[in-house]
């Protein structure tokens, strides 16, 4: 009897503690989404930019993402997606060659990929944050 109590103690005790760290997961996961969708996009100017092609790279988990971008008299020619994890946001993988359409990191996310599309976003504006330095 000591024995069956024991074993239900030990499989009740790692019932809560995996409750408890699945709760500590879920939060730590919302509060990256969260921190991702709040977060502004910068436009930075492309006058301060030399011809070349940079990468950057950006990652909020479970999302990230690395780009090459190119630029050629001070216009982006390309941005070219390198990796991109991410749950269902396949559909914001339209981000670089928008970005590259209107010149400017100012487009619209994609309904439904909107964490990707701001990682996508956030990769471009750091890659040519560091190329203006």
């Amino acid at each position: 009897m000591k024995k069956r109590k024991a074993i239900i103690l030990a499989v009740v005790g790692v019932i809560v503690l995996a409750i408890i760290g699945a709760s500590g997961f879920k939060w730590y996961l919302e509060k990256n989404l969260e921190k991702l969708a709040d977060s502004s996009i910068a436009d930075i100017s492309l006058s301060s930019i030399a011809d070349g092609s940079y990468t950057g790279s950006f990652k909020a988990f479970p999302v990230a993402a690395e780009v090459k971008v190119t630029v050629k008299d001070h216009l982006i020619t390309e941005v070219a997606l390198l990796k991109h994890e991410n749950g269902q946001g396949t559909a914001a993988e339209v981000i670089p060659s928008r970005v590259a359409e209107a010149q400017t990191l100012k487009v619209d996310i994609v309904a439904g990929a909107t964490y990707s599309s701001k990682a996508i976003l956030k990769a471009i504006e750091n890659a040519l944050a560091r190329a203006g330095k």
